[in-house]
């Protein structure tokens, strides 16, 4: 692959990925997802991923599309709070769940894409992160079938620690604001705070950018994610209904109010 990493549309950049992948995806609650590849994906069909991503969208939005699909097989998260399609697939046992502290989920990321195999963390010890027995996935009558296994300890100046393994995908999809041809990414604000480490995570890193920019358009200094974690970048088109930045909780003042 030649320097220039842009592909023509979101289809074509998810052409290859296939029934089965492991992918970790970017975003913050709904910030920062990258919603033209997950449609690329929903409109293909593509199943039984096994996603890596802080948390699920909601409903009717984001990776919820692929969930109500019936496409997404388990998922390693930190929040999922905000979609009851969700609880109902995962107490139903339709779907596996993998829950993790979120500084734990991020760190995992970034050392699955440092190349950094485990580290120890303080973060769970004490509970069932740590000691194991988290369901993991549900029997269709309630009973666990898949609980969390127990995680080896390590004790630093007298603290005890766990064992976190580094989290590799066979795909990352991302979303930033802006990116060049060589594949240098900048987001913004809270979009990067799981962009960047999936994209690190992945062996074929897929970025949707809102504005792209020519090489040497952006200052070293402003680059968020160096180009060498990216391997194809594709235009967001303006207008496009599965690119829209959407509120997820939107509070307004009532008329007459103080």
């Amino acid at each position: 692959m030649g320097l220039d990493k842009t592909v023509a549309s979101a289809a074509e950049a998810v052409a290859d990925l296939s029934d089965g992948s492991s992918l970790a995806v970017g975003g913050f609650g709904l910030c920062g997802i990258p919603g033209t590849l997950i449609d690329a994906l929903w409109q293909r069909q593509v199943r039984d991923l096994r996603i890596v991503s802080n948390n699920c969208g909601v409903d009717d939005w984001g990776l919820g599309l692929l969930l109500a699909a019936g496409q997404i097989s388990r998922m390693t998260s930190s929040y999922v709070g905000e979609n009851k399609e969700f609880a109902r697939q995962y107490l139903s046992g339709e779907l596996e769940v993998e829950l993790v502290p979120q500084g734990t989920l991020a760190e995992r990321l970034r050392a699955g894409g440092a190349g950094i195999p485990a580290f120890y963390t303080p973060a769970g010890t004490g509970t069932q992160v740590g000691e194991g027995g988290l369901p993991w996935r549900y029997a269709s009558d309630g009973t666990v079938a898949v609980a969390s296994p127990a995680k080896e300890t390590r004790d630093f100046d007298g603290r005890p620690h766990l064992l976190e393994h580094g989290i590799t995908t066979d795909f990352a999809l991302v979303r930033a604001t802006i990116g060049d041809r060589h594949g240098n990414l900048v987001f913004r604000s809270s979009a990067r705070n799981f962009n960047p480490l999936a994209a690190m995570a992945g062996r074929i890193t897929v970025a949707e950018v809102d504005h792209l920019v020519e090489p040497g358009e952006l200052d070293p200094d402003e680059v968020h994610l160096p180009g060498v974690f990216v391997q194809r970048v594709v235009r967001v088109t303006p207008g496009d209904p599965a690119a829209e930045r959407r509120i997820e909780r939107r509070t307004v003042r009532q008329e007459g109010d103080a």
